[in-house]
């Protein structure tokens, strides 16, 4: 199915479920997010990278407008709903300021897997504990999919967009762990190196060898 979408292309990736608060200031997004809002229609974000627009999004709705500024500005609330393929740009919208464009929506394996995350969120945990950090994901483990963790594991924008390219959970998921088994060893090793840098000084209490 294809249909057409306002896009408002930034530089970040947004997933399906994601809860996104934005600050909206520029005329042409306001134009969109008030018709889009008048409407009760979703808008696309497409993650905008090095000048170059990816072809992959995803459709955002907007659950608030939270306040309204006197020059137009608005905070909004929106909420990530599914992944589209941007098919064609449409640079001009009669009596528009924003663009659009021709989208389609590849199919999407969402379900939890409850035999593979235990195990992942274990690795999750690990890094988090490492890294001295708290993330509560908001509901049980087994009930969580590989959106919920994904911008909580250390994945640079350019993994991002590889991992919403995805469109099986199963991959995904080994997406993330790929990514766990390569990042933990070296926070550890980070960790360690910290430490023997602030013992550095500091009297030390050692047992001799008996040569």
């Amino acid at each position: 199915m294809t249909n057409f979408i306002p896009i408002f292309p930034l530089d970040i990736v947004v997933f399906p479920g994601e809860i996104l608060n934005l600050h909206i200031f520029e005329d042409q997004y306001k134009q969109l997010i008030k018709d889009c809002h008048a409407l009760n229609k979703p808008f696309g974000i497409p993650t905008f990278l090095k000048d170059t627009k990816s072809e992959m999004g995803c459709l955002v709705q907007i659950d608030q407008i939270a306040k309204t500024y006197d020059t137009g500005e608005m905070d909004i609330r929106t909420r990530g709903l599914k992944i589209f393929r941007i098919l064609e740009v449409i640079n001009e919208i009669p009596d528009k300021l924003y663009k659009g464009a021709i989208v389609t929506y590849p199919v999407n394996s969402i379900f939890p897997q409850p035999l593979i995350l235990p195990k992942l969120m274990e690795q999750v945990r690990e890094l988090h504990r490492l890294l001295n950090v708290s993330k509560k994901f908001g509901k049980p483990d087994e009930e969580l999919i590989s959106y919920d963790i994904a911008h909580h594991v250390g994945f640079s924008i350019e993994e991002e967009i590889e991992f919403l390219i995805l469109s099986n959970e199963p991959h995904r998921l080994q997406y993330i762990s790929q990514h766990l088994q390569k990042i933990i060893p070296i926070v550890a090793g980070t960790e360690k190196l910290k430490e023997r840098i602030q013992l550095n000084g500091h009297f030390k209490e050692l047992k001799g060898f008996n040569l």
